[in-house]
C-alpha cells in the first residue's frame, strides 16, 4: 500500500510561482509512474505532467508546457511540481498519482491508470 500526501497549494496572483510536493510512504518502491492531475469545480480531473521512476523521462499537457516541471527525488521518496507564470486557468485541486506500471505515455492521462491518490492540494490563481 502507498500514501501520497501533498502539500505547497496556496492562493497566488496570476505569474507567480508555486511548487508543490507530493511526499509518499509505504510501499514506495512500486512507484513506477508518478504524476500529478488537477481538477477545477464542475470539471474533470485532467493530467498535468509524469515522470519516469527509472528514466526520469517527463510528459506534459500541453496548456502547462514552458511553465510546469514535474521532478521527484527517489531518495526521498517525494514527487515535485514547479509551477510558474500561473495563470487563473490553472486554478484547481491539484492530485499527485501513482502507478505500479511504467508510465504509458499513450494512455497516461487515464485516471484508471493509476491506483494510488493523495487528497489533493488547492491552488488559486487570480487575475
Amino acid at each position: 500500500q502507498v500514501q501520497l500526501v501533498e502539500s505547497g497549494g496556496d492562493s497566488v496572483q496570476a505569474g507567480g510561482s508555486l511548487r508543490l510536493s507530493c511526499a509518499a510512504s509505504g510501499y514506495t518502491s512500486s512507484n513506477n509512474c508518478m504524476g500529478w492531475f488537477r481538477q477545477a469545480a464542475g470539471q474533470e480531473r485532467e493530467g498535468v505532467a509524469i515522470i519516469s521512476r527509472t528514466t526520469l523521462s517527463t510528459y506534459y499537457a500541453d496548456s502547462v508546457k514552458g511553465r510546469f516541471t514535474i521532478s521527484r527525488d527517489n531518495a526521498q521518496n517525494t514527487l515535485y511540481l514547479q509551477m510558474n507564470n500561473l495563470k487563473p486557468e490553472d486554478t484547481a485541486m491539484y492530485y499527485c498519482a501513482a502507478s505500479k506500471w511504467a508510465c504509458n505515455k499513450p494512455n497516461w492521462n487515464r485516471t484508471d491508470q493509476y491506483q494510488n491518490w493523495g487528497q489533493g492540494t488547492q491552488v488559486t490563481v487570480s487575475s
